[in-house]
């Protein structure tokens, strides 16, 4: 499709349709008590558009071969239940199976779209209430189908791959783990968690990955907290041999001091061990103000991070191990609508992100990001680099939420090749995308 005619179709789309609903809204069935039920449902359709392509595939590393523009889709109905004991502790469930497709694309391996429809919750849990000690839910545990996120998802967020056989790559319908245990005690400002995950992959690139760990975090008012966390994972060490083994250490600081609660500030260090196979660390400083008092409440903020790269001069492995990161927010943990979508990884990379926001109504914001792109190691980035210099990105979105169920996002990026990407591929001119997503939430 031309460029203009895409151009036109998004037009389109973002005066005729709502889109994207980032959160659930729960409502009560009229099912038989004393369980307490709630049914959920959620869907989503986006359209997607490049031009000016970085890559012959312009989608690189991503199992589909999508074309120029492709469109994807996904319902994701649920059911949960409570039932409260007489000591006042609690047994709840939940169910819930996601059907997702992608289409406008010719993936070699599976004709002319792709689509998979299978579980995604499936779990059982206890909670203490308050029959243990004198804060409630004291206890937690939980066991099944379910999701788990460490922070803000740096790290530890998403337990379902997508894309190839199962489409759906940048909807990420799915996020559970295909087995997961977790138990958590949480006195006060204080919480202590363990727990084992089994992330749930692709049947045509099954890595093996599974984690144990321990959690603690802090709570130092409404929007502070401290955090440590110790990993241990296992893989496939024919395919991740880094993972196999590897030991990781997390510390975390996410502070907005009741003195400024205009400012906000955050840092988040990691450390990667794994004997010779893997020595690694990435950290990220943020720090944000928000003008409260002005019309559209503008924010700004600056995020730096840094993920290691491979030193060509050491006989061991340095590129740090993006592990299972995650979504919560614009430009996080997937840095560009570009870059880090589909040829970036959080390894070997170092970002200087810009980000400034405003709220025009309770129903409508938008904002836009800027990026500056380096590699930490040129000669590992490709073949030939000398240069650090990967280039620049501007992301530039909305989000209008239409009702309490119908919501809209559309963003439009922009990206320049530096000379690390012109050495890589050749490439000297810039490119563009663009992106209009309908989502329903019940």
């Amino acid at each position: 499709m031309a460029h203009n005619s895409r151009l036109t179709l998004l037009t389109l789309l973002c005066l005729c349709v709502p889109a994207v609903a980032q959160a659930q809204t729960d409502r009560s069935t009229s099912l038989p008590t004393p369980i307490k039920w709630t049914v959920n449902f959620d869907a989503g359709w986006g359209t997607f558009g490049f031009a000016n392509s970085l890559y012959d595939n312009t989608h690189e590393g991503v199992p589909e071969n999508l074309s120029d523009q492709w469109f994807e889709g996904y319902v994701k109905p649920a059911l949960s239940g409570s039932y409260t004991l007489s000591s006042s502790s609690e047994l709840y469930g939940k169910v819930s199976v996601v059907g997702e497709r992608t289409y406008g694309s010719i993936p070699d391996l599976y004709g002319s779209d792709v689509s998979s429809f299978g579980p995604e919750d499936l779990s059982i849990g206890w909670r203490s209430g308050t029959s243990i000690g004198s804060h409630e839910n004291l206890l937690d545990f939980v066991v099944g189908r379910s999701q788990y996120t460490l922070g803000h998802g740096m790290l530890l967020f998403d337990g379902a791959a997508e894309g190839g056989s199962r489409g759906g790559y940048w909807t990420n319908a799915r996020k559970a783990f295909e087995f997961a245990a977790i138990a958590r005690v949480k006195p006060g400002p204080h919480t202590g968690e363990v727990f084992y995950l089994d992330k749930d992959e692709l049947n045509e690139f099954d890595t093996g990955t599974r984690l144990w760990g321990a959690n603690y975090e802090l709570a130092l008012g409404e929007h502070s907290t401290l955090g440590a966390t110790y990993m241990k994972f296992t893989a496939h060490e024919d395919l991740e041999p880094g993972r196999d083994g590897l030991t990781v250490f997390n510390w975390r600081t996410y502070a907005s001091p009741s003195v400024a609660p205009d400012a906000s500030f955050e840092f988040e260090y990691a450390s990667e061990r794994n004997g010779d196979v893997l020595d690694s660390n990435a950290w990220t400083i943020q720090g944000g103000y928000q003008l409260s008092k002005i019309r559209f409440t503008p924010r700004i903020t600056y995020r730096y991070a840094f993920f290691q790269g491979d030193d060509p001069e050491t006989e061991a492995n340095e590129a740090f191990d993006p592990l299972l990161l995650g979504f919560h927010d614009w430009g996080t943990w997937w840095q560009g609508e570009i870059a880090g979508e589909y040829f970036l990884s959080n390894s070997n990379l170092i970002s200087h992100q810009v980000r400034g926001h405003l709220d025009f109504s309770d129903a409508i914001s938008g904002g836009a990001i800027f990026y500056k792109f380096h590699v930490d190691q040129p000669a590992t980035f490709a073949s030939g680099v000398t240069s650090t210099n990967v280039g620049t990105e501007t992301d530039i979105y909305i989000d209008w939420e239409w009702t309490s169920n119908l919501s809209l996002s559309f963003l439009g990026a922009f990206a320049n090749p530096g000379q690390a990407a012109e050495q890589a591929t050749g490439r000297t001119n810039n490119f563009r995308y663009g992106m209009v997503y309908v989502g329903y939430s019940f």
